[in-house]
């Protein structure tokens, strides 16, 4: 018998240290039950310490890794990381637009763990202008949004307001993301374009290894709607995962600095 499992691509930078980008989001593909594939759009020369080099894929690359999975193989899902450049943005809007990619996360990578600046004012332009309309779900951190926004966000009380003007960008949905939040526990804030609100909240880790936790959870909510759940589920179980893979790295002793969450343990979500 034949089968043939959920396909999901990642559209973002390599990381030399294994811990986020595509690397991470392969990881938790197979975690998850999918079969991934990639379209990289930099490499990156990086440890737990930081970025010590970015070299940017020509957007025609990108769009040729995008085409020849796409036709070949099929996409169920799709989430971006890091882009780079804004005429990578208009090769992925591109893509997904000849391919019909209609369950695309966007992750609007910005900044690295390390503060190294991993975008510029014209990739964050293209990426809402271009992919924002075109997204399901876009997973800001709080810096992100005080980006797009051009205001701070680090409350609590901040964060709904921050989902209707992130909505008003053109998004159809938001998760704007609270682990920058100035607050013992974590709430994430699901906002649709409809009005509806969810707010998922758990507990603080206290851990130094969190690199590569948004590319984790945005492509862990790609792998769940691969398997077909709503974005509200895949949302909640994609949210669990992560929990569970910083509990299970708290004990990994991986480099000097911020090391990863522990993609390889057992995840209690595969159902």
């Amino acid at each position: 018998m034949t089968t043939t499992p959920p396909r999901t691509l990642t559209i973002a930078g390599s990381d030399s240290g294994g811990g986020a980008g595509i690397q991470a989001d392969l990881k938790t593909f197979a975690a998850l039950g999918c079969y991934g594939m990639s379209a990289i759009t930099a490499i990156t020369a990086q440890n737990t310490l930081g970025v010590t080099g970015v070299h940017a894929i020509p957007a025609d690359m990108v769009g040729a890794q995008i085409d020849a999975v796409a036709t070949d193989i099929g996409v169920d899902a799709a989430k971006t990381g890091m882009l780079g450049t804004a005429a990578i943005v208009e090769a992925v809007a591109g893509s997904v637009d000849r391919h019909r990619i209609d369950r695309l996360v966007v992750d609007p990578v910005m900044v690295a763990t390390s503060g190294a600046t991993l975008s510029d004012d014209a990739t964050a332009q293209a990426m809402v202008k271009l992919l924002f309309p075109r997204a399901l779900l876009v997973t800001p951190n709080l810096p992100e949004a005080s980006y797009l926004l051009g205001r701070r966000i680090a409350r609590r009380d901040e964060m709904e307001q921050a989902g209707r003007d992130l909505i008003a960008l053109g998004c159809r949905a938001v998760l704007l993301k609270g682990g920058h939040l100035e607050k013992a526990g974590l709430d994430d804030l699901l906002m649709t374009a409809d009005g509806r609100v969810r707010v998922f909240s758990h507990p603080r880790i206290d851990t130094r290894n969190l690199h590569g936790t948004g590319c984790t959870l945005a492509a862990a909510i790609a792998a769940r709607l691969a398997r077909g759940d709503d974005l509200e589920t895949a949302v909640g179980t994609a949210l669990d995962f992560v929990a569970q893979a910083i509990a299970a790295g708290t004990s990994l002793r991986l480099g000097a600095g911020n090391g990863p969450l522990n993609h390889g343990f057992s995840p209690r979500v595969l159902g």
